[in-house]
């Protein structure tokens, strides 16, 4: 199964009183992820609906470890599944340090739904982005 793997920064402010990476900001780091995928990688592959409207209809996270801040990048890597008409689920492994062999301190899904911001409903995949989701597809 293919993965697509990014970076995301850290920042000052993403720490909390106890000096590890804040619970809703890990959130943020993996929106950052998202982004990366569905707004600059789809858009440069000729892909844009992604930026038209794409909406999170569910989240789960599960905290594995604490991530303390630090000045290099975090890893994340980005797998799909249950793709559907209209809708789709990323999983995240958000690991502690910017390698593959640092420990994952995050493992979280975002259901997401294609959306038309115009009409203000719910749209169908086109085949392109069907097959750009393919290429991290777990099958």
């Amino acid at each position: 199964m293919a993965r697509f793997v990014t970076q995301v920064p850290l920042r000052w402010t993403d720490q909390d009183p106890y000096q590890h990476v804040n619970h809703a900001r890990a959130v943020t780091l993996l929106e950052e992820a998202r982004i990366t995928l569905f707004f600059d990688t789809a858009t440069a592959m000729g892909i844009g609906g992604f930026a038209g409207g794409l909406l999170v209809a569910g989240l789960n996270v599960v905290y594995r470890k604490q991530i303390s801040y630090r000045a290099e990048p975090l890893r994340v890597a980005m797998w799909i599944d249950e793709l559907r008409a209209a809708s789709f689920r990323i999983h995240y492994a958000l690991h502690d340090g910017p390698d593959v062999d640092d420990p994952v301190a995050v493992d979280a899904w975002t259901r997401m739904a294609t959306f038309d911001l115009q009409a203000q409903r719910p749209r169908r995949l086109t085949a392109e982005e069907r097959v750009f989701l393919g290429k991290w597809e777990d099958a």
